[in-house]
């Protein structure tokens, strides 16, 4: 008996063939170590799998498997084996895009979106087809090549703007409203590509157009209905059960399944798990799905820009070298111009109009979607597609440093600031000892009133020139500048400070502001705002007395008001209360405690 169970589990062994997982060995290693090490290079992660996949593939390294055996177990022959998990992922994508909308957000920002954002499509989209079909392509063929190009990266803006914490910035939500209003275009031009397909070369164009809509509208509406009734109460039932893997499951399972039944009825699945997102985005349980399906999502567009650099050919470029670059900065040229002029059209200012310009006018991964359905459905030309693609490579690829120029080159043009005459008054030069506070917020100012209440002079520094006039309108003495440069410290009279209170919320700016002023004053008493319990540990590191976090502050606050609404008598909770603080403190203040304990003893004792 045990003989057969061993034979039995090693013939069940033997039947495991590895080459069955290499091609899922290889994803894995690029997205789990290929990437994060490009990354330590600060070089973008969507890059470094193109770069794979072109390393990798059956025109890289895969190639050369029949003249070097022992390749095959690192690279990727059959780029089609990977065709399913980049179709999820260009799902996921489209899913995630209709997670972000929600009417209210697109009311907002219509006037940009479908202003701005329709404008840079159609007019991008006619002047490249134009340029296309003057090349000698077919008129449908243009068509789509102009579609295709005229659309951007939205992962590889996002991400470049969000790491640059630029997404609130003029440019910023411009790019924004450009990318999105492009991402709610590819819904009907993979569905115009569709109906091209089943009407390529039979039939007429308008019966066709006009039976596939009545099919499409018919899949559409069974998803909304069926969505409408059963998301909802699917969601409250999973999430009842308090378990992560269930939601997980419930997620992908509609990510997935809309996408499935738009595919069934000769959709895509993107527009299924578009409309899925959409309806979603309504729900309590939106930012919880977002959470959820975040690795998912970033795996599998991994996957599909490692399809794309596989589908890059090196031979090919080097046989129309001067083609390929031409269309790459054609195209830039061509989509910069159309934006830069549309965003002045809407009173952008030049500034914020050319970065805008300058950061959506390369192209992006949905034209590799709608060129390579196209090709596939022979729409258009497998060599143009090519070389059109190569260039829109060429272009993600030169992105990040493009998107420098962008920045550098919008702040030679912006406009010169012009401040109020309230913001222009010098901080007083009387040598007078007074505490210096960094911030005229709402933080700020209530420090300022405590400091008030207790007869100590100060004055507030602040860099928003608006802010500063408030409030010397107001009678305070605030006093416009950036507290980060040295110089300026000197000017407010730092040297006779009795004390540095740093209330601004940017946690560089705190860093650099206790920085200057900790090498200009190793002696005086610097206390800051923190953002949370590491910041607060990093502060004590670089030399503050006393930092506050406000993730910390806030519990307290919270336990003190709760514990009083209960019925604990106050001086109890007020101790506690002190206690628990001076406990934290002590936790988070070792690493900086030799710092502290360089200081002079008269620094340590100085108060207020």
């Amino acid at each position: 008996m045990r003989f057969s169970i061993e034979s039995q589990g090693q013939a069940l062994a033997g039947t495991v063939d590895p080459s069955v997982y290499k091609d899922a060995v290889v994803v894995l290693a690029t997205a789990g170590v290929i990437v994060p090490f490009a990354k330590s290079f600060k070089i973008n992660s969507i890059i470094a799998f193109v770069a794979c996949g072109a390393l990798l593939g059956p025109f890289g390294l895969g190639g050369l498997v029949s003249k070097v055996p022992l390749l095959s177990t690192v690279t990727v022959s059959n780029a089609e084996a990977l065709a399913g998990p980049a179709e999820l992922g260009v799902a996921f994508l489209l899913f995630v895009i209709g997670l972000e909308l929600s009417f209210e957000r697109l009311m907002t920002m219509r006037r940009l979106v479908f202003g701005l954002g329709l404008g840079q499509v159609g007019l991008s989209a006619a002047a490249i087809g134009l340029v296309a079909y003057a090349l000698g392509q077919p008129t449908t063929a243009a068509l789509i090549i102009g579609f295709g190009l005229a659309l951007s990266s939205t992962a590889m803006v996002v991400e470049l703007l969000a790491a640059k914490k630029r997404m609130t910035t003029s440019a910023g939500r411009a790019s924004f409203a450009i990318l999105l209003c492009q991402d709610l275009a590819v819904i009907p031009l993979l569905f115009l590509i569709a109906v091209l397909d089943a009407q390529n070369g039979s039939g007429s164009l308008v019966a066709g157009l006009a039976q596939a809509f009545i099919q499409a509208a018919a899949a559409i509406a069974t998803i909304v209905v069926i969505g409408r009734l059963a998301l909802r109460p699917l969601f409250r039932l999973v999430a009842s059960t308090d378990s992560a893997e269930s939601f997980m499951a419930a997620t992908l399972l509609t990510a997935l399944g809309t996408g499935l039944i738009a595919a069934a009825a000769g959709l895509s699945m993107g527009l299924g798990a578009f409309i899925a997102g959409l309806l979603l985005a309504e729900t309590e349980f939106r930012r919880a799905i977002e959470v959820t399906i975040d690795p998912f999502k970033s795996l599998l567009i991994g996957v599909f820009f490692l399809t794309v650099g596989m589908g890059v050919n090196p031979a090919q470029i080097a046989a129309h070298p001067v083609a390929i670059l031409a269309i790459a900065v054609g195209l830039v040229a061509i989509k910069s111009l159309i934006i830069f002029v549309l965003a002045r059209r809407f009173r952008l200012s030049a500034a914020t109009a050319l970065e805008t310009a300058l950061m959506v006018s390369p192209g992006g991964e949905f034209a590799f979607v709608l060129l390579n359905d196209a090709s596939a459905t022979g729409l258009l030309d497998r060599n143009a597609t090519s070389i059109a693609l190569a260039a829109v490579s060429l272009t993600m690829v030169a992105l990040p440093l493009q998107a420098r120029f962008a920045r550098h080159f919008a702040q030679k043009l912006a406009a010169p600031v012009t401040l109020p005459d309230e913001a222009k008054v010098l901080p007083p030069d009387d040598r007078a000892p007074r505490a210096i506070i960094v911030g005229g917020g709402r933080v700020g100012r209530l420090v300022a009133s405590m400091l008030d209440e207790h007869g100590k002079s100060h004055i507030l520094i602040d860099s928003d020139a608006a802010l500063v006039t408030a409030q010397r309108r107001s009678g305070r003495p605030a006093f416009y500048g950036d507290a980060t440069q040295p110089d300026f410290l000197r000017l407010c009279g730092l040297e006779e400070a009795t004390a540095l209170i740093v209330t601004i919320d940017n946690p560089r700016a705190v860093d650099a502001t206790v920085q200057a002023a900790r090498a200009l004053r190793p002696d005086i008493v610097i206390v800051a705002r923190a953002r949370d319990a590491a910041h607060a540990r990093h502060l004590y590191e670089i030399g503050v007395n006393d930092a506050v976090p406000e993730t910390i502050e806030a519990s307290l606050q919270l336990s003190e008001a709760a514990l009083v609404g209960l019925g604990v008598p106050m001086g109890l909770v007020i101790a506690s209360v002190h206690e628990r603080r001076d406990g934290f403190r002590a936790q988070l203040k070792p690493a900086g405690a030799a710092a502290a304990r360089a200081l002079p003893r008269h620094a340590r004792s100085r108060r207020l």
